[in-house]
């Protein structure tokens, strides 16, 4: 029997998706747990999986092509009846119609290398493929130098090189040429969405307070320097505390641990901290989870390890999805001082400046001092502005005396 792949749905929210790219082709044979398809949704990029043996029969959707709505049709898999019971449970399968049906495109005869060479498999690993995306490499056009003839990352990389230098000379054909148009990924237009609609929607009112870190950055150096002697653990960071920091202020004032909806504030069980991560792609809010009930180090490799997996288009939806506050730190480039855009559905948003030495003045007393600026964004519809003044001398408090944190 044939039954239809369909756009699956990946985490609350999605709507659509795109094919980056086929890892089967037409003909193939696949077994439970091959990976079809590379799929791009507004936050990832994920394997689509096959859920039973087949062969793939017709691709629908193109790689490349325009995004498609979740439960399209996308391609078409051969089954046998008592397996593909097992894969029409998993979905819901409407009946073709003519316009599932692909009309044909190749010519009456076929050569039998020209056959051979469309249907020919090839195998590369999960990172050489992700490498040929960025490098825009056509991995199928690749002879494997790998075991077994596998695609490897060193093969990707010298067909891009090629591909540089093909550039290089069109580019030095054309010195008219002043422009270039990039077109927008679908992470890309979803961000500009939300961030439309989160400023469009959401009263945004802001809160500025300097905080002294000289505390802080004297604990982080003695933690570093013991994560030196033993080079077991990951090095802590400024947005590591700030992480520790926030998830202990938020509960002790859970006012802003909060969501709005049109018929009620929703208060939040658990005190997630999501953390901004610029990739190539766009911006990402992984969550650190329950963080107010991890320890630092804790919280130092599971960032550590989500940052990883945001960069490489990875994430699942439910390492992104929710969260209580986020935290978008700018501190490392420099800048001082900024305000960021509400995160929907949450209420707040942190922005961290760099920590800077500059003129004090302690007990009357003119000193050089770390300073660290924080502006708090927060949505007027469900958080007071004594609420948010409130959170921020909280927060200012465990960081200018960091025993607190530990009560």
């Amino acid at each position: 029997m044939t039954i239809e792949i369909l756009m699956p749905a990946i985490g609350s929210g999605t709507t659509q998706g795109k094919i980056v790219q086929w890892v089967k082709k037409e003909g193939d044979r696949v077994s439970v747990g091959d990976i079809l398809a590379e799929i791009e949704t507004d936050k990832a990029v994920i394997d689509l999986e096959a859920f039973d043996d087949g062969v793939l029969e017709t691709i629908l959707v193109n790689a490349g092509d325009a995004d498609v709505a979740v439960g399209t049709a996308i391609a078409l898999l051969s089954v046998e009846s008592a397996s593909g019971d097992a894969v029409a449970s998993l979905v819901e399968q409407p009946a073709l119609d003519a316009t599932h049906k692909k009309e044909p495109t190749r010519n009456a005869v076929v050569t039998e290398e020209a056959h051979s060479a469309k249907h020919r498999r090839y195998v590369a690993s999960p990172s050489a493929r992700r490498l040929a995306r960025e490098l825009d490499v056509d991995i199928a056009s690749l002879e494997g130098t790998g075991f077994g003839g596998r695609i490897v990352r060193i093969d990707i990389e010298r067909a891009a090189v090629g591909v540089e230098q093909h550039v290089d000379v069109l580019k030095q054909s054309d010195e008219t040429t002043s422009i270039k148009s990039i077109p927008h990924t679908t992470m890309r237009k979803t961000i500009a969405r939300r961030l439309q609609e989160a400023k469009q929607q959401i009263p945004h009112f802001y809160l500025s307070i300097d905080c002294s870190m000289d505390s802080i950055m004297a604990m982080r150096g003695q933690l570093n320097a013991e994560v030196d002697a033993s080079k077991d653990t990951a090095k802590i960071s400024v947005t590591d505390i700030l992480v520790f920091a926030v998830a202990r202020a938020v509960k002790r004032v859970p006012e802003i641990n909060v969501r709005w909806t049109d018929e009620v504030v929703i208060q939040n069980a658990a005190v997630d901290v999501s953390v901004a991560v610029s990739t190539e792609k766009g911006l990402l809010t992984p969550v650190i989870k329950n963080a107010n009930q991890k320890a630092l180090g804790e919280i130092a490799q599971s960032l550590k390890g989500l940052a990883e997996k945001a960069r490489a288009g990875r994430l699942k939806p439910e390492e992104y999805e929710g969260g209580s506050i986020t935290i978008s730190n700018l501190g490392m480039y420099g800048i001082k001082q900024f305000s960021a855009i509400i995160n929907p559905p949450q209420a707040a948003i942190l922005a961290v400046g760099a920590v800077v030495k500059q003129a004090v003045v302690k007990e009357n007393v003119l000193g050089i001092g770390h300073v660290m600026n924080m502006t708090l964004s927060a949505d007027h519809r469900a958080i007071d502005g004594a609420v948010a003044a409130h959170f921020l001398a909280e927060l200012k408090g465990l960081l200018e005396s960091p025993y607190k944190l530990l009560m």
